[in-house]
């Protein structure tokens, strides 16, 4: 199955956390990471002051299922360290899966496609370069859409 993950920092070397999450992703039994964006610095979303963060996303191909995958995720930001205990807060790394196939999905846990996918420039920015084919959950192509706070573009 291709699906896209969006991945963010804000805490410590935020482009390392990045990295090594990649790392741990591309280890996953019976996935690998296809595509890689840039790096994009971006304002902090959803209310709570804090450090810009560092995002991207990748494109990944995995046999394993949501459910799977999301406990994998959650397990890479364990081991690097991540805390939850303010809501949108502060974070060594942040996984979210935005993309799961054509799968539409919900759960307790897990609402796919992610629900504030065409809300989050930071998410569709690099979303956009390296699928900007990709036609959204709304019917929209990627390229149409613009989310909301500001995204600029690390070299």
């Amino acid at each position: 199955m291709i699906c896209y993950l969006s991945l963010g920092s804000n805490v410590g070397d935020r482009q390392q956390y990045l990295t090594r999450a990649m790392d741990l992703l591309a280890k996953l039994p019976n996935s690998r990471i296809t595509k890689i964006s840039a790096f994009y610095e971006t304002e902090a979303w959803g209310g709570v002051k804090q450090n810009s963060f560092i995002n991207n996303v990748v494109e990944f191909q995995t046999t394993l299922s949501p459910e799977q995958l999301l406990a994998e995720c959650q397990n890479i930001e364990n081991s690097l360290g991540r805390q939850r205990s303010v809501h949108w807060g502060p974070r060594t790394i942040d996984i979210d899966i935005l993309i799961y196939g054509d799968l539409k999905f919900t759960s307790d846990k897990l609402i796919i496609p992610h629900p504030y996918l065409e809300v989050r420039e930071f998410v569709l920015a690099p979303l956009r370069e390296i699928a900007p084919d990709l036609i959204l959950p709304s019917g929209r192509s990627v390229t149409e859409v613009k989310g909301e706070g500001k995204v600029k573009l690390l070299n």
